[in-house]
């Protein structure tokens, strides 16, 4: 398939508003790491970084090392990051990225260039996801988290640039923040226009829990979770740009992009600078707009209710910005951090109530359980879905939780478990008028917050179209506890992402 460099069109941020909204989130800024280190892929050429400039949390990660596969006694002989990153075939792209830098003068041409290899990232990420035939790298095509560690390590570099005469902090904000959206496909998406096209954005994550998992007495190494994918990301890059031609013959087309797992990104608007764009009245009006994510077991939940609360669990970066005090959660009238803030760009909101505290799905529940996406998707080993015939299940996911009283701890849940049978015997309880959201059916996490996000999204631009989320099964199944990569652990990522295409093609086949 070719593909060429699309025109920009996400929104685009001045570096000063960058800066003040990095200023203004400082209560959920990244920590820094312990101490500074030079970046592992710079190459030789990086004369023009500065490695006593401290590296954020995520990027601290980049020097981590898990136990040796085979003699799990003694560390890897590289770095977790670089062996994904050069399995993924692009070992050379973080010194290369550095050696043009190192011979940028100005911040303008720096941004520049880094918006241009940012966008070349995604589209080799992209190439790579989709391609049918030998791929660079020993990791498989399908592989997630090459595109990642690649980008952190990046980011790691544009952290410690410096270059002569310095850089303000507005400026290397804005720099670090373009590179960012451009690596992630946020600037790539193009919706053809026209009545005869279906135009559909979906969005996927970044891998996430790196922190633990299984040790060995290895000395200086990490716990085997820093080995997790993300199948929704995995999706995101099987999709953006591929065309799909409905049941009744339509044309649709896919663009795809890929959100941060932490919370000051979302804060500064990610999310609706991408997809806000689209939903505005146009000929390239978005027809469905669908966010995706990873859970937990053997079924995609098809999540109805999303909530406003967010923030009791740590991002990446380590950061949360409503952790529960004394083991009893936080109120957002307490607490404006609780509650998910819309920069004023996108409307903004004055209040406990505004935006509001519960979304709603839009999604075509009954059509896509119907689809029976699972039934040519192989089951990966271990699968415990009980229905043999297909991959995973599909369920409609209508538990929330809720504070009846916005002012108590006080806490009520309902609709959980969910029904694994469509229609349920019994109508689902929707949020109370009046009550305050603690969870949606996909928790308070980043998760939730992408769906709230996109449904909020639809609902402000008056529009009638298919936005909600799909939540994923676990795919972090291994064969061993410190191999990168192995059958199962493919197995899993290949099959979830096939079922979560063909749900997404479900959808597609009920869109006017």
């Amino acid at each position: 398939m070719s593909r060429t460099f699309r025109p920009r069109t996400a929104v685009r941020v001045r570096a000063g508003a960058v800066a003040l909204a990095l200023c203004a989130s400082t209560a959920l800024a990244a920590p820094v790491a312990a101490q500074a280190a030079p970046v592992p892929g710079a190459g030789s050429g990086a004369g023009c970084l500065d490695p006593s400039l401290q590296l954020s949390v995520e990027e601290s990660r980049l020097a981590a090392r898990l136990p040796d596969a085979a003699d799990p006694t003694v560390p890897a002989e590289k770095t977790y990051a670089r062996t994904v990153i050069e399995g993924g075939g692009f070992g050379g792209y973080t010194a290369a990225l550095t050696a043009a830098l190192c011979r940028t003068r100005t911040p303008d041409a720096a941004t520049a260039l880094v918006e241009r290899k940012g966008e070349a990232l995604w589209d080799a990420a992209v190439r790579r996801a989709q391609s049918d035939g030998h791929v660079r790298g020993d990791l498989p095509a399908s592989d997630d988290r090459p595109l990642y560690w690649t980008r952190v390590e990046a980011m790691s570099v544009l952290r410690q640039w410096a270059p002569r005469g310095g850089l303000t902090d507005a400026e290397r904000a804005d720099l670090m923040e373009t590179f960012d959206k451009a690596a992630r496909g946020m600037f790539d998406i193009d919706l053809p226009p026209g009545d005869d096209v279906l135009r559909v954005i979906v969005s996927g994550f970044d891998v996430y829990t790196l922190d633990g998992g299984t040790t060995s007495s290895a000395p200086g190494t990490v716990g085997n979770n820093i080995r997790h994918g993300n199948p929704s990301g995995a999706t995101a890059l099987s999709l953006d740009g591929t065309t799909y031609r409905t049941d009744d013959g339509t044309l649709a087309h896919v663009e795809a992009y890929t959100l941060p797992v932490s919370y000051p990104e979302f804060e500064r608007g990610y999310l609706e600078d991408t997809v806000g764009p689209f939903m505005e009245p146009g000929p390239r009006q978005v027809d469905a707009s669908i966010t995706v994510s990873q859970a937990g077991g053997s079924q995609f939940n098809l999540e109805q209710w999303n909530a406003r609360y967010h923030g009791t669990f740590a991002g990446n970066d380590r950061g949360l910005p409503c952790p529960a005090v004394g083991g009893v959660p936080q109120l957002a009238i307490d607490n404006p951090g609780c509650n998910i803030q819309v920069v004023d760009r996108w409307g903004g909101g004055d209040g406990l109530t505004d935006p509001p505290q519960w979304t709603s799905a839009s999604l075509p529940i009954a059509e896509m359980i119907a689809a029976d996406t699972g039934a040519d998707v192989p089951r990966p080993p271990g699968d415990t879905w009980p229905d043999p015939s297909v991959a995973f299940g599909v369920v409609w996911n209508t538990s929330y939780t809720q504070f009846p009283d916005c002012a108590s701890p006080v806490r009520q849940t309902f609709n959980s478990p969910p029904s694994v049978t469509y229609p349920p015997a019994t109508p689902p309880v929707p949020p109370a008028d009046g009550s305050c959201s603690y969870s949606g059916g996909g928790g308070n996490y980043l998760s939730n917050e992408s769906a709230y996000r996109n449904t909020l999204l639809r609902d402000r631009a008056g529009l009638d179209i298919p936005a909600g989320h799909i939540h994923t099964p676990d795919m972090q199944h291994f064969e061993t506890s410190f191999g990168v990569s192995d059958g199962t652990f493919d197995a899993w990522r290949t099959s979830i992402a096939a079922q979560s295409r063909n749900l997404i093609h479900a959808i597609l086949d009920t869109t006017d």
